[in-house]
Parts: C-alpha cells; structure tokens; sequence
C-alpha cells in the first residue's frame, strides 16, 4: 500500500488519520480505528460542505456536527485543530485522554467550542441530532421571513454500526422520518467492525431498508476509502431532498492504512511502536508525530477566512432583517444569549389554603399554559401521555412536517428517545428551553437520557407525573418507589417533589431559571391540599419551614410532595398533646444543599436530632436528614395494584401512622 506521492487533498486526509495514530499511542489509549477509516468523508464534509466560523464557534447560524460513534474522538479533535478552533492547540491533542486535559477520550460539549454535544453511550449522538434538527426547522419556520432565511443550517451527523444497535436511535430516527427532517443528514461509517470483531457476529439486518422504512432517504457510497467524488455527490443529493432526512451509508475500512485495517484489532487499541512505522510507510506518511505539512495546514486553515465571510455575510442579512422585523429579532437575540424576558416569572400562580386543592400535574398543566403566553422559547410534549400528564400548549398547534412553527411535539411511545432528542433541542445554542413528560416510572426506559442532561448542561425541563403508589390501580408496574432516590443520585440533577400549587409554581421557577441543569419535576396523580406557609421561595432554597412551634422543636417533621400535608396534620395532632414540632417542607435536596451552612442549620438545627422523614419511596437517602435517631414512614417493597388511596392507608402513609412513628422516638 506505499504510495509514492500524495494530492493535497490525501495529504489533508491523512493529517487526520495521523492525529488520531499519534495522539492514541501517545496516550497508550483509545480508538485510532474509526478516524483513519472515516477521515476521507471527515474530509469533504468539513471542506466542501459545512459552514462554520472558527473564530465564533457559537454563531447562531453554524451547521453542526456530530460524532454519534464518540469513542472516535481525535476525528473530532484534529477537525477542531486543524481547521483553526483557537481553544484546541496542537499541545492539547499530545494531551489526550490526560488528567484534565481538553481532549477527553469522549467529546464533551462544556469542554471545547466546536463541540456540540457530549457523546459516549452509542446512539445518543444520532438522537441528539434529530432534537437538534427539531430545533433549526422550529426556529426557521418561527422566525424566517420572505428573502430573509436567518434560520438555515444543517445538522451533519458520524455514526457508526453500534449506534445503529443501540434501540435509543431508531427510537429517534422513526420520529425524524415521520417529521421529514430534511436538514438532517447522517452519515454511516459502514466498517462492520465493533469490538467484539465482525458485526456479522450478531449485526445482519439491512439498514438501509429499516431507515427507507423510517422515512428516509437512502444512499450508499461503496468506496468511502478513497472515492471522494462519491462522498462528495451523496452529500450534495442528500441536500437537496428537502422534506426527508437522509442517510448515507459509506462503506469504509476501519484502521484505513494499518497492517490491522478491517479488522477488530484497529478498533480500540493502540497500534504499537511497530505497526505505527508500518502506517506511516503504507500511507507515505513521512513525518515526526504530531507533524503536519505547511500545504495540508495551510490548506485546513482556510477554513478561517472562508468561515469569517460566511458569517459576515449572514450578520448582514440579519441586520436588514432587524431594520424590517425588530421585535422578532430581539426574541431571538434575546434566546440566543439565554436570557429570559423581564418580569417572565410574574405570570406563575399562587395559592392559599381557602382555594381549591388540586393534583400538581394539573397545577403543572396551567403553569405551562400561562409560561407558553411569555416564554415562545418554551417546547415540548409527552411520549404518549399528554392528557395524563397535563403538558399540550393551548396556545398552539402540533409540531408535524410543515407545521414546525407549532410547539407541542408527539413523542409517541418512546420515552428513551424524549429525553436524547430534548437534550439535542436544549444543546443546539439557540435558547430553545425543551420539556419531555411521562410517568415517573419510565424514567428508568430514559435514565441515559437524563444523566447526559446532568453531565452535559442541558438544561431540559422531565415532567413526571404519577410519582408514587397514590397513582393506584395500574400496580407495581407504574407504581415509582425507587425511583426518585435513583435519580437524586446523579449529579447536578435538580429533582423537585412540590407538595402543593404554590410549590409547583416554585418548581417551575427554578426549571426555567437553570438553563444549564436539568430539572425533574415529580407530581401527582392524586389531589393536594394548598398548604399554609408553601411559597415559590421556599422551592428555589430546596427545603424550608413550613410550620412550627414557639422555641426549640422537640420533634421535626419533613415531608416531600404529597406526603407534606400529613406532616401538617400530624404536627397539629402531636402540639395538641403538648409536644413542639416543626414541620419542614424539602422539595429539592439539591437546592436546599447548596444554601449556606447557616441556613441548613436555621431549618434542621443539628441540636433536634427527633426527626421524621414522609415520603411514598424508599428509605434510601433519607438518613443524611434523619440521623441515627430518626426515622422514615417510606416504602421499600414494590407497590401493589388498588386505588390510590388504599395504597397509600396500607403502605402507612397516613397522619396516625405518622404520628405513631413520631411518639416512637420518645419512648
């Protein structure tokens, strides 16, 4: 395979291919075999095709790129430096996979400009996508006007055959066709190589005709190795089929250039000493590593200058169009830069304990109707559950092919493929603020989802509904016990259990105002009582005092959610028998960690160690408020199938239960 001399155009490939070799061996880790198969199509795509400005990596009007088969990072990374993002240097390549470097061995959004979105779980990338694809035909046929396409990029997209396996993916990719999102376009490094060995293994379906099945639009470049001009023409046919996304398969060589080419050995090993010389002469590759030649980086760099005068000229279109439509460009200005309108929260409801109680996934439903009316960056929907969980936007329509200016979106039954797609509406940089709805206990089919959104500063709005036994007679299935403890296990995830309208209303401010933590919003079925003391402000401090006694308590009751009212009655029943309670409502442990050490002390002072935690879920957690003293009325078995409030009595979640837990501790 030597080869003698080398077109710029194969010198600039191979300044990929040699990148990825030399950072990997480097580092004695990672996966060369992706990049040095798919740098030809890397290539074309970032030279003749995408446009972006180095320079400004967030201009609203960038394509962008995805690398859904993440573990080929250093394609991702050399593309970044080679064509001239300033924050990645030649050093921070030499640092890969290295203690705080910024090339970690998966590409993470909140680590590089250029990097849209955190990929590592297969299939997330491409699901992420299609959100994101959602977002620019959203935000075009929103805000565009005739002669002034201020909205008109397109989302490219690597994967490879393990995120064609991973179910999450064709969850997303069967909503994309049915959306007919044209702008979407994924490209498939066919390599039939994972890391077990031949996909053949146990990888046979036709792909193809699953996405034509999806809806898609299918091509196939059979010689992605080195036919550069078929890449070129897929990509170029692929653009212009405007009401379906497409996928082109490119049928490439893992490890392209190696003595290991095409086979598992290439996938996620470095290549050694011997075999990277072996490369480098089959290539013709005669440089020292981390070397490359003055015509391919000249050649890269170009990409600076070209990038600059795409973008000027885009900010001069948009400036004629804030001369003809000012408003509308302030909104997305205004969404742009993350910010929120001026006042946007005086439209959140508050209650007294003379009006009428109510489920909070039905005072959840009326908020976001009144935030719809303020907030036209505010969409989302259900996976099939919107009348259960209260989430359709009077104000507008369905968002379906042809009518992406609506706002509601049918997920349809597919939880897993939600919560990638509002990571992708939430990470595409325009302000889009993403919410996906379902049962509390589906968060386990979207677990992945959900952690992606911690770790990758998404600031997605999960509105779960059902949140306990008290949702009755569907049974353990749908009954969520251990679910809420789960997901405060995961980092920078707000999870917020409101225990009334008041509370509700606080929930949503502190979902809104994080735009780069996720929230989940845990409400119930059943109807709550508005409770005296509740407040927005209590909910933004993650726990406060609702109720309590003159001096210091002898007994603290905390409760969450629903279970907060029988705090309420039971403190009332014990201060009648001469005992000084505090109740304490703690709808966020998140929030409420986060207040200064002061205030922690001011609502749980260490000193009241007679403590009782009310919660429908497992113990698990709860003895960091509770001590070694206290106790919990929880539930750690599965649920059971009866009404919600025979549930509820026979799980012991009532005030003489309660009260009984209580008169325990000081016996």
């Amino acid at each position: 395979m030597a080869v003698a001399t080398q077109s710029l155009e194969e010198l600039c490939i191979n300044a990929i291919r040699f990148l990825a070799v030399d950072a990997v061996e480097k580092a004695n880790s990672g996966h060369p075999g992706l990049p040095m198969g798919a740098a030809p199509m890397a290539f074309v795509l970032w030279d003749r095709f995408m446009r972006f400005n180095p320079k400004n990596p967030a201009w609203l009007n960038r394509d962008r790129f995805l690398l859904s088969a993440g573990h080929g990072s250093m394609l991702q990374y050399a593309l970044l430096y080679l064509t001239g993002y300033e924050d990645l240097t030649l050093e921070d390549l030499k640092q890969f996979r290295q203690w705080e470097s910024k090339t970690p061995g998966h590409p993470e959004n909140f680590m590089n400009p250029g990097v849209e979105i955190t990929t590592g779980p297969l299939g997330q990338g491409i699901a992420n996508g299609v959100g994101i694809a959602m977002a620019e035909a959203h935000l075009a046929a929103t805000f565009n006007k005739p002669d002034f396409p201020v909205i008109d990029h397109y989302t490219y997209v690597i994967m490879g055959d393990g995120d064609h396996m991973e179910g999450v993916s064709g969850e997303a990719c069967s909503l994309a066709g049915h959306l007919g999102l044209g702008k979407l376009i994924a490209l498939y490094d066919d390599n039939h190589i994972s890391i077990d060995g031949s996909t053949d293994l146990a990888f046979t379906e036709d792909v193809g005709k699953r996405f034509e099945a999806y809806g898609w639009h299918v091509l196939v470049v059979e010689n992605g190795d080195t036919d550069l001009d078929a890449i070129h023409r897929a990509i170029e046919t692929a653009k212009s089929v405007t009401d379906q996304p497409s996928l082109i398969k490119v049928r490439t060589t893992i490890g392209y250039g190696s003595n290991k080419a095409g086979t598992q050995g290439i996938h996620s090993d470095a290549l050694g000493e011997a075999e990277v010389k072996a490369t480098r002469e089959n290539l013709g590759w005669q440089h020292e590593p981390f070397v490359i030649p003055e015509d391919a980086l000249n050649h890269w760099r170009q990409a600076i200058e070209r990038g600059a005068k795409i973008e000027a000229e885009w900010n001069q279109r948009f400036a004629a169009y804030k001369e003809q439509y000012p408003e509308a460009a302030q909104t997305l200005d205004r969404m742009h830069e993350a910010n929120l309108p001026e006042g946007w929260d005086a439209v959140l409801p508050t209650y007294t304990p003379e009006d009428k109680g109510d489920a909070t996934r039905n005072h959840s439903g009326k908020i976001l109707n009144a935030l719809a009316d303020v907030l036209p960056e505010l969409i989302g929907g259900s996976a099939d559950l919107a009348p259960s969980n209260k989430t359709l936007l009077k104000s507008s329509g369905d968002f379906q092919k042809g009518q992406y200016e609506n706002r509601n979106i049918r997920f349809g039954v597919r939880e897993h493929g939600m919560g990638a797609i509002c990571n992708g509406l939430a990470l595409d940089g325009s302000g889009l603020i993403p919410y996906g709805a379902t049962f509390m206990c589906f968060t386990d089919y979207m677990r992945a989802a959900i952690r992606l959104s911690a770790l990758s500063e998404a600031g997605v709005i999960y509105i779960m509904t059902h949140d306990s036994v008290a949702l009755g007679e569907d049974g353990p299935t749908h009954q969520p016990v251990e679910h809420i403890a789960s997901l405060r296990a995961i980092p920078d995830l707000l999870v917020i259990r409101p225990a009334d309208g008041n509370e509700t209303s606080g929930a949503y401010k502190v979902a809104i105002e994080n735009r780069t933590r996720p929230s989940i919003l845990a409400l119930s079925r059943q109807s709550l009582p508005n409770l005296a003391g509740t407040s927005i402000e209590g909910v933004t401090k993650g726990g406060y005092i609702l109720s309590d006694s003159d001096g210091t308590p002898d007994l603290i009751l905390i409760g969450t959610g629903s279970e907060t009212q029988l705090c309420v009655k039971a403190a009332e029943q014990l201060r009648s028998e001469g005992k000084k309670v505090r109740v304490v409502s703690l709808p966020c442990w998140e929030l409420f960690e986060e207040q200064d050490e002061q205030y922690q002390e001011s609502v749980l002072p260490k000193a009241v160690t007679k403590r009782v935690a009310v919660e429908a879920g497992v113990s698990f957690g709860w003895c960091r408020y509770t001590g070694s003293e206290g106790a919990t009325v929880s539930i750690d078995q599965f649920g059971s199938s009866a009404p919600g409030n025979i549930c509820l009595e026979k799980f012991g979640f009532t005030v003489d239960n309660v009260v009984a837990k209580a008169k325990q501790l000081f016996s």
